[in-house]
């Protein structure tokens, strides 16, 4: 091979190596914003939850004094 393709595929693989690198640091904070997301959802889902035992229970109480 020439010097000048030589030269040429270096320049490549030295591109195509950072775009690799880049991709890669990417994905793994991609991979961290969805773990946070799912935290966050699951405690959301836990907040609904309690907000709407409460709700429920205030319906009760409220039933039950209607009752008397």
């Amino acid at each position: 091979m020439s010097n000048d393709l030589l030269l040429s595929l270096e320049t490549k693989l030295d591109r195509l190596l950072m775009v690799c690198q880049r991709l890669k640091q990417e994905n793994a904070d991609l991979k961290a914003r969805e773990s946070d997301w799912q935290r966050e959802r699951q405690r959301l889902i836990e907040k609904n939850e309690l907000a709407r035992t409460r709700v429920e229970a205030m319906i009760t109480h409220l039933k039950s004094l209607d009752v008397e």
